[in-house]
């Protein structure tokens, strides 16, 4: 038991580490929506985990592969350590308002990364490349959206699907012109939390559809 501990962890890679902390964001954002409507632990814990897993599962089930989490137990070991660390700290993620705003962003700006970094590996396209790593980014947070009753954030006016999609493109471009691997994974993370935390506050969105009266 311990030699397969010290084995997995001895044979990870940065984008590993980049998944695992984006599963525990993407958790916590889930197990705090559910916490502003009053779910029991089990719950939360259940949304907390579709939260993480549910872009990357239909990711995968597209691409052809086994889904990440049935591979390895430590993505529901994360999606626990979030509820805890939810539970611990609830006082002070209540009195944050944009806790869920920064979590969420956090997990989408690193989800890309793994939904881009997956795809390329396999050898797909650059439009393959951008439809996974937004379905990676953003289906969770759907599915989420849906068990607790909300209208999922893609749906409104918000730079959501489209912030996937540039992150993306800045992934590629640091790729071509060359630049290391681990720098672009930062950069291209950090760059998704950037434009979604900036296309929230400054209220940026497509047009709306809207019925003629």
């Amino acid at each position: 038991m311990l030699d397969k501990f010290i084995d997995f962890w001895t044979t990870i890679h940065f984008v590993d580490i980049i998944e695992f902390f984006g599963t525990c964001a993407f958790a916590i954002s889930g197990i705090r929506m559910a916490s502003a409507k009053s779910l029991d632990w089990f719950g939360a814990l259940v949304v907390g985990f579709v939260t993480a897993t549910g872009g990357g599962t239909l990711r995968d089930l597209l691409l052809g592969v086994t889904p990440f989490w049935m591979l390895n137990s430590v993505y529901v070991w994360c999606t626990v350590l979030a509820l805890f660390f939810v539970v611990l700290f609830r006082k002070q993620l209540v009195h944050l308002n944009s806790t869920f705003l920064w979590f969420d962003s956090i997990g989408l700006g690193l989800f890309v990364v793994v939904g881009t970094e997956k795809t390329m590996s396999l050898g797909y396209p650059f439009w393959v490349v951008v439809i996974m790593a937004t379905i990676t980014g953003i289906v969770g947070g759907i599915v989420r959206d849906i068990m607790i009753n909300e209208i999922p954030a893609i749906f409104k006016q918000e730079w959501y699907a489209l912030t996937c999609i540039f992150g993306v493109m800045i992934y590629y471009l640091l790729d071509f012109f060359g630049v290391g691997i681990i720098f672009t994974q930062i950069f291209c993370a950090a760059s998704v939390f950037v434009i979604r935390l900036i296309a929230n506050r400054y209220k940026l969105g497509l047009p709306t559809l809207k019925s003629e009266e």
